[in-house]
């Protein structure tokens, strides 16, 4: 994944949160979203933005990978 220069608003990560929890494990979903609030920095919005981009269309191991890395950034 390039580096994107776009901050995404804590509205954005939640909608995209919701569009893409379908694809993604139950519990995953909810720790994302319960370490989302408005006292989230930008840099951790925007990460989270882009691991869940497009997350429906990746791969399983691409998936892994994401969740890995999603689980790492909610701890």
């Amino acid at each position: 994944m390039g580096k994107c220069t776009i901050d995404h608003p804590l509205k954005d990560v939640q909608q995209k949160l919701a569009e893409q929890s379908a694809f993604m494990p139950r519990e995953l979903v909810m720790e994302v979203g319960d370490s989302l609030s408005t006292d989230a920095d930008q840099a951790y919005l925007n990460e989270v933005f882009h691991l869940l981009k497009k997350y429906d269309l990746a791969d399983e191991t691409e998936r892994e990978e994401r969740n890995a890395k999603l689980n790492e950034l909610v701890k």
